[in-house]
């Protein structure tokens, strides 16, 4: 089913059409907001964005990449208020091991190689400054066009651009000192 599409049927309470996005949208989104605020409170961050985006759903008007860049800014927001309230408060350890041990619903090869590039890019962007990472992140992990991307950062879009690509060359030759890495996919970056 077409985003979009699947988009509208979730707004009339299909709830196959709202995992139908869900699964679309939400690891990339998940991987937006740990470029925000760290891996260890991602998955928090990330649900309270889904929480708000299915309260507000009913209200959102546009087709696919306009809800990409709506679900974005509400991350974004999400993980913003999240870092103000870290900021004021201070950490409580817990022990969250008991999860660790569990095994995913489903164990592929195909998924544990995205998941590892995912984890390797996701590692690669973390290193840029934080205007830089955030830029890449839209643009590259969530999909977004330049245009979004500018709106959900109260930015122009010939800095979104150069912010893109600055990150996307230092991603680059981080990836040609990388012995790992062919010279096609640093050569592909650079060019980006």
């Amino acid at each position: 089913m077409a985003l979009t599409a699947a988009v509208r049927s979730a707004q009339k309470g299909d709830e196959a059409a709202f995992r139908a996005v869900y699964r679309a949208v939400n690891p990339r989104l998940l991987g937006y907001v740990r470029t925000l605020v760290g891996e260890g409170d991602a998955e928090d961050v990330a649900s309270e964005a889904w929480l708000q985006i299915t309260r507000d759903l009913a209200g959102f008007k546009g087709d696919a990449d306009q809800f990409r860049g709506w679900s974005a800014r509400i991350a974004r927001n999400r993980s913003l208020d999240h870092i103000r309230a870290r900021s004021r408060r201070p950490a409580i350890g817990g022990d969250e091991t008991e999860l660790t041990d569990r095994a995913a619903a489903s164990d592929t090869a195909a998924e544990a190689m995205t998941a590892q590039a995912t984890r390797r890019t996701l590692s690669l962007i973390s290193r840029l400054p934080r205007g830089q990472a955030e830029v890449v992140t839209l643009r590259v992990v969530m999909g977004l066009d330049v245009k979004r991307t500018a709106e959900i950062l109260g930015k122009r879009p010939g800095a979104v651009r150069t912010a893109a690509q600055r990150g996307l060359k230092q991603i680059a030759e981080w990836l040609e000192s990388d012995s790992g890495v062919t010279e096609t996919a640093a050569r592909t970056l650079k060019g980006m």
